[in-house]
């Protein structure tokens, strides 16, 4: 997280207090105040007893300027840590360690994405862009009582630039390496003054394809090999608000937005992890598919909400209308390779593609909120929520692909029928509330209780098949039903021992609902389920600001989830979810932001972190190809036979929880030098680290990283009146090949973004 980033409140932010932060001091020499809405109420972030980090918008269209989307976050928020293996429409986030590894499109996450108060439960969903964006929130721990099921590991929840009654504008733009592009911008103002306003903000981001594909042949689908083949994308997205106030006390925003999205899914660098070595030695901007016709992915959404609150006097009530739609695909050449470059007894082995489709899905979303206004020693909310969600959602394996029969070995067959079809349906509703009282004038007391009922339900509407054989067990089921019906529940406790310092106290209660992992059956296997999974975390912190220019806040924490929901492979590569005993995990998160003069300002964040699987009875699969273990596993092994061959499976108990870096840190600092028109010239640069990070279940000597670094640098001048700012800059300037994620049965690299070196102009008014 940048330096000293300034939020504004949520529903009436302005681009002129949204663009400060690293990119602008305050001229006071002092630091901002930051509020943030994690009650659902406008408040001090130094005076909530939550552990929240805030990141100002203008910090993360910094990060996003060299073509980055929201995993961009990831490093810059302690504790926070996120990555994908199905490119930029599948997001995965982790807090405090906790998270979910399994890439099914119908996975669920205890992360929860909130932007303007919608929750964007399915996965692709949650890589909705964030743009014209005011403040990003980040809350730990469960978050149940306020936020629903499904936030055990806590929130991210993005604010947008809302229509305000003086006309603002605001824009970002960047130019960069491999002809990166990125436009930010938002414009609005009064319709009729006083009554109704508008905004409209658009994104648009593109990048050429950089990474070379030398495939010489012509794959069993008809794939080539050629330069500059595969890595770019292209983004466009669009949002219109409308503010209408036609009296005093009511205020109705409707917003609607739309994204057109076309790019490369994650590319896998094959055996760039060889047997024994954690250093991958595959290079970045050369690849060799043989097949997947260069890993394309495609979606449209498409969204709206109403969000309407009427003050009836010391009393307001809010009614928070969402809809969601996307349709899409991702294809992909998942064992990242040529299957003639690693024979085995002179056979080409080791291919493999897929592809996921949602070819509809609809979520609905209703929140109805009574609470209590004012500044009263005594406040209170309560509403209820609901959410439908239904998708038809299909997965295809590679012998669909196939353009001709070929029979140089059976695995090359062509099979036209090699695909599945679900049906997935996702209903909850849930009644919540939640009350504070402040005691004298140091000590308030909060208690908040959420009841829910989450119910998932998947049908296989198309099994796989092979001529008219379906390849489905035959005694399996077809439609599985899930209910999970579970508390969530806080109380907390702040005191003041000083004016500038708070210490608190948290004990929480959340869940993560059932989990139907259904993509298996494309591989002619039954769905696997898995039970809710419940948490229960404690933390202790202070919240501080001893000088006007410096604030310190740190927090310590333990959690443990019972039932935990993991997800590892069958000999077969099939997604196989089941509940472990437990995990646990202790910890501590600190944030110091300090100006010590007028032109500089530095901000260091960080983490360190334990989680432990517990449950001696459970095993994972570990990678293997044709029968052959293709790593070094360093955990006890078993041999079972699975499905007619033998299989090894290694013992995790014990084992860290995969992406659960055990420290992370980051820094930024900026200089101001003033010139002799008063404008700036300035200097900004940031970093962030992380140390030990297993990505899988199992321990090895190659799918981890330590010591992953990454670093910024951005030079430019702002005018006199800060109306605009032109500045050179450099993405992963000293351009880090980091290890990001791992393809186990092929040794198989994800690497992080290269290094882009651009120029950037903003420009806003007053």
């Amino acid at each position: 997280m940048l330096a000293l980033p300034v939020i504004a409140h949520a529903q009436d932010a302005t681009p002129a207090q949204a663009n400060q932060g690293a990119d602008r001091p305050a001229d006071d020499g002092g630091l901002d105040e930051i509020v943030v809405t994690a009650e659902r109420r406008e408040a001090n972030q130094q005076s909530v007893p939550v552990s929240v980090s805030v990141v100002a918008g203008d910090d993360l269209r910094q990060f996003q300027a060299g073509g980055e989307d929201i995993l961009a976050l990831a490093g810059r928020v302690p504790g926070l840590y996120a990555e994908s293996t199905t490119g930029r429409i599948f997001p995965r986030f982790y807090i405090r360690g906790l998270g979910n590894i399994d890439f099914y499109l119908g996975a669920s996450q205890p992360v929860s994405i909130i932007q303007d108060d919608i929750v964007l439960e399915h996965v692709v969903l949650k890589s909705n862009p964030v743009f014209d964006v005011a403040q990003v929130e980040v809350l730990r721990g469960p978050q149940g009582s306020l936020f629903g099921r499904n936030t055990t590991a806590g929130i991210i929840k993005f604010d947008t630039i809302r229509p305000s009654m003086d006309f603002q504008a605001r824009g970002n733009f960047s130019y960069g390496s491999y002809n990166t592009v990125t436009a930010d911008v938002g414009v609005g103002g009064p319709i009729i003054q006083d009554k109704v306003a508008f905004r409209v903000s658009g994104l648009y981001q593109r990048r050429d394809d950089w990474i070379d594909n030398n495939f010489a042949g012509t794959g069993f689908d008809g794939t080539r090999g050629g330069e500059d083949a595969l890595g770019g994308f292209e983004e466009k997205d669009v949002r219109v608000q409308l503010l209408i106030t036609p009296f005093e006390d009511l205020s109705i925003n409707l917003s609607g937005h739309a994204r057109d999205y076309d790019g490369t899914s994650t590319i896998f660098y094959r055996n760039a992890l060889p047997r024994g070595s954690n250093n991958p030695n595959k290079p970045r901007d050369m690849i060799v598919q043989d097949e997947a016709f260069d890993s394309p992915q495609g979606y449209t959404t498409y969204g709206g909400s109403a969000n309407i609150a009427y003050d009836f006097g010391g009393i307001t009530l809010t009614s928070i209308t969402g809809y969601e739609t996307t349709a899409g695909f991702s294809r992909g050449d998942t064992d990242g390779g040529a299957a003639v470059s690693f024979p085995v007894n002179g056979v080409a082995n080791g291919y493999g593609q897929s592809q996921g489709n949602i070819r509809d899905l609809d979520q609905w979303t209703q929140e109805v909120r009574l609470a209590s206004s004012g500044d009263s020693a005594f406040k209170w909310q309560f509403g209820g929520f609901y959410f439908d969600q239904r998708d038809t959602t299909e997965f295809y394996q590679r012998r669909f692909f196939l353009t001709a029969p070929f029979v140089a070995a059976n695995s090359n067959t062509n099979n036209p029928d090699n695909w599945v079809r679900l049906r997935d349906t996702n209903t909850s509703w849930a009644v919540f509330g939640q009350a504070s009282y402040q005691i004298g004038d140091r000590l308030t007391l909060t208690g908040g209780a959420r009841y829910t009922e989450d119910r998932k339900r998947t049908a296989l509407v198309k099994p796989a098949m092979t001529g008219a054989t379906v390849n489905f067990p035959a005694t399996a089921p077809r439609d599985i039903r899930l209910v999970g019906k579970e508390p969530s529940w806080d109380v907390s406790a702040l005191y003041e021992i000083a004016p500038e310092v708070n210490v608190y106290g948290r004990i929480a209660r959340g869940f993560r609902g059932p989990t139907i992992q259904g993509r298996s059956a494309v591989f002619a296997s039954a769905f696997t389920t898995a039970d809710s999974e419940t948490i229960m975390s404690y933390e202790v912190g202070f919240k501080s600001e001893p000088f006007s220019n410096l604030r310190v806040n740190a927090t310590a924490f333990h959690w443990q989830v019972d039932d935990i929901q993991l997800n590892g492979n069958d000999a077969d590569g099939n997604g196989v979810l089941f509940n472990a005993d437990k995990a646990t995990a202790w910890g501590v998160e600190g944030q110091i932001d300090w100006r010590p003069i007028r032109n500089i300002s530095f901000s260091l964040g960080g983490n360190v972190l334990k989680t432990e699987i517990q449950d001696d009875r459970v095993f994972a699969q570990v990678c293997a190809l044709n029968g052959r273990v293709t790593c070094t596993v360093q955990d006890p092994t078993i041999t079972r036979t699975i499905f007619g061959a033998p299989a090894v499976l290694a013992q995790i108990d014990g084992n860290p929880l995969p992406n659960a870096p055990k420290w992370q840190i980051n820094a930024a600092v900026r200089y101001d030098i003033p010139l002799w028109n008063q404008g700036n010239l300035f200097v900004a640069g940031d970093f962030n680290a992380q140390g030990y990070t297993n990505f899988v279940l199992y321990r090895t000597r190659e799918f981890y990283s330590d010591g992953n670094f990454e670093a910024g640098l951005k030079i430019g001048y702002t005018d006199p009146d800060d109306r605009y700012q032109i500045a050179a800059f450099a993405r992963n300037i000293t351009g880090e090949k980091n290890l990001k994620g791992v393809i186990e049965n092929y040794n198989a690299a994800v690497y992080n973004e290269p290094r882009i070196l651009g120029v950037s102009f903003s420009a806003r008014t007053r």
